[in-house]
């Protein structure tokens, strides 16, 4: 459930140009910068605030990062507020400032599985993305700067499948067999919180919407997760497949595709963003 840093996601080569200025990041993966670097967001102590509330109890997290820590510029104000809603939802608003041009892509790195943890698996979960394109990846998971249409593809999930149905196909052995991609939501561009996405479980009948004023979100199937990792509770053994992720932002390695969402950060300006995961059962 972490919070993940300035930046999710992967940064080509761990460097970055802003107004002239090169900036280098920690390389903690493949030569590229990973969710933001060595120490993240997640590895910080946050200020923790609480708000009881009959109709919509909230507990407030902010962080103040430090400019140039992990080398990303500008003093970054970040506050993060869970909600529980009236209709059954968990709301996570994310807002930002700076006192200097910089970079934000802030997500959540919650993982699902609506048949419980000891399940051990998603793979017969029901899943659904609105979304006809993702971006491409090189070997590296470094986005080309291309697109995929979906259709026709194993990434298509326009109209709803198994998560399980295509995990075989050679094109997840260099994934680490399963899901680790970029959808590029349809009207994303509209800063209009929609309903993207779902998950269902057909054996529990547990259901989960998403909703999100992002323009995409990162799927991803647990795909590192292995049995050297601490376990769950009970000791159960976390496995590849045991959980997905719905990770709403924009598109990784932004700031080096000039046609890609806009990840720049100006002071005056908020990031100002909202995802909503609503439960119920079918």
């Amino acid at each position: 459930g972490a919070i993940i840093v300035r930046f999710s996601h992967r940064i080509e080569k761990s460097k970055f140009t802003l107004d002239g200025v090169e900036y280098h990041l920690f390389a903690n993966e493949r030569g590229n910068c990973n969710h933001g670097g060595d120490v993240g967001f997640n590895k910080r102590f946050w200020n923790a605030t609480e708000y009881d509330s009959d109709v919509e109890p909230a507990l407030v997290m902010s962080y103040f990062s430090p400019d140039m820590e992990e080398n990303f510029p500008g003093n970054l104000k970040v506050e993060v507020t869970y909600s529980l809603t009236e209709d059954g939802s968990l709301k996570i608003h994310f807002k930002a400032e700076t006192d200097k041009k910089t970079i934000v892509n802030l997500t959540q790195h919650n993982y699902y599985n609506l048949a419980g943890y000891e399940s051990q698996t998603v793979a017969d979960h029901i899943m659904w993305i609105d979304s006809d394109k993702i971006n491409e990846l090189d070997d590296d998971f470094i986005p080309t700067g291309e697109f995929i249409p979906v259709e026709g593809t194993v990434f298509d999930f326009r109209t709803p499948k198994a998560i399980g149905t295509n995990l075989g196909d050679p094109i997840f052995d260099k994934q680490e067999g399963g899901y680790d991609n970029n959808y590029i939501l349809n009207g994303g561009e509209e800063k209009k919180i929609k309903k993207v996405a779902y998950l269902f479980d057909p054996k529990s009948g547990r259901h989960m919407d998403m909703y999100t004023d992002q323009p995409c979100v990162l799927v991803y199937t647990s795909n590192w997760l292995n049995e050297k990792d601490y376990p769950f509770k009970n000791g159960v053994k976390q496995r590849k497949t045991c959980a997905v992720c719905f990770e709403a932002q924009k598109m990784p390695d932004s700031i080096n595709h000039p046609g890609f969402t806009d990840t720049v950060l100006d002071p005056g300006e908020v990031y100002d963003y909202t995802t909503i995961y609503k439960f119920s059962n079918k």
